[in-house]
């Protein structure tokens, strides 16, 4: 014990003489031989004691130095890494980044508690595990997010990348990298359509050009197309979650339905169906696929149809079966010309007029665009 004291006694009546300079090249030979060479007991708790009032030196070369020594290694003395880690940043960085001994919960509390300096040193980690993620995606800034998403060492869960959808969509550099990942939950990339449907909604040209009132009609009937456009494309299990989102967005309109059935999207349109009725998905689907007229009629009314509304369902859904069995390539175009013909003469208003401009505006899209295949087609 005493040969311990008068060690360190000895290191400290040196430093308070010595240059920064000394000091830094001993804080970091002090640190290397902690780590590398034999030391006693007593030797090596006289060594840790002095590292730790290191931590003090008014130079940070000097606590840089210590790090530099110590935050790779995970025999390095946890307390001076946790202190290590919460230093100004050029000090930080080298236990923040490397070091092995700070554990998902101190990552998670230095993430809460510190800048977003020390966010971004979390975000830039080798490894950065699910929890870690998830503390970033709640209350990182652009930056640290950006870095996180861009870290191929990052593991981050569809929850997370929902949440970093929710508060920083907007931010184009992020919607990119999100859209661009493969793991992208089917309602994190609804959410980024409506951030670019919003941005185009805010644009003073495009105010001053189209009309305001116009834009926010075009703006949300693409956003519809996209929404559509992504249900058919996701897996199954994603279904029940993006139903969920849109119906508590208020998504799940007459309009958005009927645009869905008419594109042929049966699974992610079932998947609505049953949440808005609370059927089970087994009994939705057989009424769909068999179900006799008055029996769809009472499920989509059971969902909150209105009658006028809901019979225009029930004849897009038998158009929709006679079209999936004779043509299933071509079920858009022929569900909603056969469905526009049948109510050609139907003085429609409200709600009815709405649903049937929206399934006119998709039989003229589809026309279109069989036009175009066509003319490459006889070009080729």
């Amino acid at each position: 014990m005493l040969g311990r004291r008068v060690i360190v006694e000895a290191f400290l009546r040196w430093i308070e003489t010595a240059k920064t300079g000394d000091r830094a090249r001993a804080a970091n030979a002090l640190g290397r031989a902690y780590l590398q060479s034999e030391m006693s007991a007593d030797e090596r708790a006289a060594a840790e004691m002095a590292m730790t009032f290191l931590l003090d030196d008014p130079s940070p070369r000097v606590r840089l130095a210590l790090a530099e020594a110590i935050a790779w290694s995970p025999d390095a003395p946890r307390n001076l890494i946790l202190s290590l880690a919460e230093d100004q940043p050029e000090v930080a960085c080298h236990a923040v980044t490397c070091s092995p001994i700070l554990s998902d919960a101190d990552l998670v509390d230095l993430a809460a508690r510190g800048n977003g300096a020390t966010r971004m040193l979390i975000a830039a980690r080798a490894h950065v595990t699910r929890p870690v993620s998830a503390a970033l995606a709640e209350v990182g800034d652009e930056e640290e997010l950006l870095c996180l998403l861009e870290n191929d060492g990052a593991v981050i869960s569809s929850l997370s990348l929902k949440r970093i959808a929710e508060r920083l969509g907007d931010c184009c550099d992020i919607r990119n990298l999100l859209l661009d990942r493969s793991d992208l939950p089917a309602d994190a990339r609804q959410l980024l359509t409506q951030h670019v449907s919003n941005a185009l909604v805010g644009l003073p040209l495009a105010q001053a050009a189209i009309g305001l009132q116009r834009l926010q009609r075009i703006s949300r009937e693409a956003t519809e197309t996209a929404i559509v456009s992504i249900a058919g494309d996701i897996a199954p299990r994603e279904i029940p979650d993006l139903v969920q989102h849109l119906r508590l967005n208020g998504r799940l309109t007459p309009s958005f339905l009927m645009h869905a059935l008419c594109a042929g999207k049966v699974d992610f349109f079932a998947g609505a169906i049953v949440d808005l009725t609370a059927c089970s998905e087994r009994r939705v689907r057989s009424i769909l696929a068999t179900g006799r007229m008055h029996a769809v009629r009472a499920l989509y009314e059971s969902a909150g149809l209105p009658r006028d509304i809901s019979v225009i369902f029930v004849e897009a859904t038998m158009l929709w079966r006679d079209a999936a069995r004779k043509a299933p390539g071509s079920v858009l175009g022929n569900v909603c010309g056969r469905l526009l013909e049948k109510f050609r003469h139907h003085h429609a208003h409200g709600a009815i007029g709405e649903l049937l401009d929206m399934v006119e505006k998709l039989h003229v899209n589809e026309r279109r665009q069989s036009a175009r295949v066509y003319a490459a087609l006889a070009a080729a």
